[in-house]
């Protein structure tokens, strides 16, 4: 996508908040999962912007926020998260592309979708996008590509990344991720191009023996419709290699022979899978509109280690008007976790923001947050929750407090 001039901007807000649904990695004295509810206040503060030179374009958002609970101090938590796009014309026909994502969060992060500030849709990026539980979640992307411009049609693309999700409670499983990507793109017009790709993941999980390689081959077909209106799209398949430690019954003749009931085995499964997504996206002078879909491979949430996982998003953002700024965001996920546990999971969540300017760069902003956790495989899985703010905002400019 062609990305906006957005100037850098700070901003500051000050909120009440309200927040159903938090548990943390135990049970009650009754064995039941915790789910409390609490209110407090949360202070939030970042800046978020881009800039271009003759050879160099440069994004970056930045936020953080702390959440005080006045009824319930175990549950306050320290949030932070960064997204960084650094594109760069080496020649005429090489260009070279860093996006870089981190920080850490403890219920819902927000660090996902697109964003008018930063040239590259981080929701592609292997971010956790929410917890079940109410712990810290930290992660990091790094992705890298070079980009050969062989022609004015013919181009090639090799690129490579790593990522480290982990979690502050030992319970759940953290991953480390590496993976490698090639392909070409032949421009069929000025505004179709397609092209062939090959990618290569692999996934190493700690606390737990277990691991993933993921090889996928997809056709894609990207459409510039107008000058502000696109669609991009791949499909192919993956084949996925998984191996786990899983316990196993001991025949009851050796188990009356030895004294133990259990014993552990290697597990490897291969399986060849789906591979696909498209997205329909429109840019604005200050912000996008887009909605998104597919079928892929990834890490699983802390609790499923690799998953299948379908996924359908979209969002819409705009701080064009004079007095009003909104924002509003939704995600639905199926997943179906094909390693240490078998099993069905996903949520439906959405987000909605909005800020009114009161003048001398002060803004009355709100938000409201909800997410459905559904499993058909593990009642206790399903559970619904939701968070409400309402505070001021303060940001200087002459449009209203952009919605992160």
């Amino acid at each position: 996508m062609q990305a906006p001039q957005v100037n850098f901007r700070p901003f500051l807000s000050l909120s009440a908040n309200y927040s159903t649904g938090l548990a943390g990695v135990d049970v009650n004295a009754q064995g039941n999962l915790v789910n409390a509810s609490a209110y407090g206040v949360s202070i939030a503060g970042g800046v978020s912007g881009s800039h271009s030179w003759r050879h160099t374009h440069l994004g970056v958002d930045y936020h953080a926020s702390y959440n005080f609970f006045a009824n319930n101090g175990a549950y306050n938590s320290f949030n932070q998260g960064m997204a960084l796009g650094l594109t760069h014309e080496i020649t005429r026909h090489i260009k070279f592309s860093l996006r870089d994502t981190f920080g850490w969060f403890s219920f819902n992060n927000p660090n996902v979708g697109l964003n008018e500030s930063v040239p590259f849709d981080a929701s592609q990026s292997a971010i956790p996008t929410s917890n079940f539980y109410y712990t810290r979640s930290i992660y990091s992307t790094t992705q890298a590509d070079l980009v050969i411009q062989k022609s004015t049609r013919l181009s090639f693309d090799l690129g490579g990344g790593i990522f480290i999700n982990r979690y502050s409670n030992a319970a759940l499983y953290g991953v480390t991720g590496e993976d490698a990507t090639g392909d070409f793109q032949y421009r069929l017009s000025r505004r179709a191009t397609f092209g062939v790709s090959y990618s290569f993941s692999h996934y190493s999980f700690d606390q737990i023996i277990s691991g993933a390689f993921v090889h996928s081959g997809s056709l894609t077909y990207a459409l510039r419709i107008s000058r502000t209106l696109e669609f991009s799209g791949y499909g192919g398949f993956s084949h996925v290699e998984s191996n786990f430690i899983q316990s196993v019954p001991v025949d009851p003749n050796v188990a009356a022979l030895l004294g133990y009931t259990t014993t552990t085995e290697f597990v490897h499964n291969a399986n060849w899978v789906p591979n696909f997504s498209g997205r329909l996206s429109k840019t604005f002078a200050h912000g996008v509109l887009y909605a998104a879909g597919g079928e892929t491979v990834n890490a699983g949430n802390g609790i499923f280690t690799t998953s299948r996982a379908r996924t359908v998003s979209g969002g819409y953002g705009y701080t064009g008007l004079r007095r009003w700024s909104v924002g509003i965001n939704f995600v639905y996920t199926q997943a179906l976790s094909i390693s240490n546990v078998v099993g069905s999971y996903g949520n439906v969540s959405g987000s909605f923001g909005m800020s009114r300017s009161l003048g001398r760069s002060l803004s009355f902003v709100t938000n409201y947050g909800v997410n459905q956790y559904r499993s058909p495989n593990f009642t206790q899985y399903n559970r619904l929750t939701y968070t409400a703010s309402v505070g001021l905002g303060w940001s200087p400019g002459d449009i209203p407090l952009r919605i992160w």
